[in-house]
């Protein structure tokens, strides 16, 4: 059974993503931002692992539609998953993005998520509307995603205070979007597991307190009626829950609506694999790493890396 993991000091910077949440609570009934059939399309794409057919497609979205920044959102998503999966690493017997140092392209990856701030801030200064404002918020958390990844604290607080206020904004133009609670729901969960020595810095810096089971109940909102955050919720509901409680069930039953939706997506094989192994389950584990070695190369731009870790995994099962 892995043992209970403590945040480490460069992981705070996840907190600043987390502020894509914002700090007030909200009933939820609405979903987030619609999404024409187009950019949904690309969506899932980007979700069931094959950003390499999904980029092409958000770029021939943003020649069509250039003053809109969704395309260039998805686009920026893609990247990301992209930039995820290589990031990956095997520690304390769970797979996980950890940190790693700059990387050539991280600068044109930061660049668009500025293109995405600049488009939908264009669009509010005509009409101040939830889903421009969600778009800025995310535009934002692409960017604090890569300088949490490479560590860099306050470029990270930076970004996250902006995602914050851009997504403070959404609510109060609709104080139902689904979207925005299931940050708020992130923000309670990890705010709750936080080390002693975080939260003391939590409260230098002002930032208020969470609560881990309000947190679960608006993630898990989130993950039913959100239309941008919910996939991206539930994976990271499944992961927290597995590293900081140890609830591998829970997290298994989260998790596993991602391989039935998306099963050729590997870094959603390799977690419910990883969760099967923590709870014994060696032959299911066995089952989604191999599920990963059959996928189809060139089918997803991180597969080597992501085969590398199911062969890893597969070796340390008995």
């Amino acid at each position: 059974m892995t043992p209970p993991i403590s945040l480490p000091h460069h992981r705070l910077c996840i907190l600043m993503f987390l502020f894509l949440a914002l700090l007030v609570s909200a009933p939820v009934f609405a979903q987030g931002p619609a999404l024409s059939p187009d950019a949904a399309h690309i969506r899932d794409l980007i979700y069931s692992g094959d950003t390499t057919t999904a980029i092409p497609l958000a770029r021939a979205l943003e020649k069509s539609s250039p003053e809109n920044p969704i395309g260039f959102l998805l686009e920026g998503e893609a990247e990301w998953w992209e930039r995820y999966c290589a990031a990956t690493e095997i520690k304390y017997g769970m797979v996980e993005a950890w940190k790693r140092s700059k990387e050539p392209g991280d600068e044109a990856f930061l660049a668009l998520a500025d293109h995405v701030i600049q488009l939908a801030k264009v669009k509010i200064a005509k009409s101040d509307m939830a889903e421009m404002r969600v778009y800025a918020g995310f535009g934002y958390a692409l960017k604090t995603r890569v300088y949490s990844l490479r560590g860099e604290n306050h470029d990270a607080a930076r970004a996250g205070v902006a995602a914050r206020a851009e997504m403070l904004r959404a609510l109060e133009l609709d104080p139902q979007n689904a979207d925005a609670t299931a940050g708020l729901g992130i923000y309670n969960y990890y705010v709750d597991t936080l080390s002693p020595i975080v939260r003391l810095l939590r409260i230098f810096m002002g930032i208020p307190g969470g609560n881990k089971e309000l947190g679960v109940k608006q993630m898990e909102t989130g993950m039913e009626r959100g239309t941008l955050l919910d996939v991206d919720v539930r994976f990271i509901l499944a992961r927290a829950l597995r590293q900081y409680d140890q609830k591998y069930e829970d997290a298994l039953t989260i998790a596993l609506p991602l391989v039935s939706r998306y099963p050729r997506n590997p870094d959603f094989l390799l977690l419910v694999g990883n969760l099967n192994a923590e709870l014994g389950r060696n032959a299911q584990a066995r089952q989604y790493f191999q599920s990963v070695l059959n996928l189809p190369a060139p089918y997803s731009p991180c597969l080597g890396h992501s085969r590398d870790l199911a062969n890893s995994f597969i070796a340390g099962l008995h």
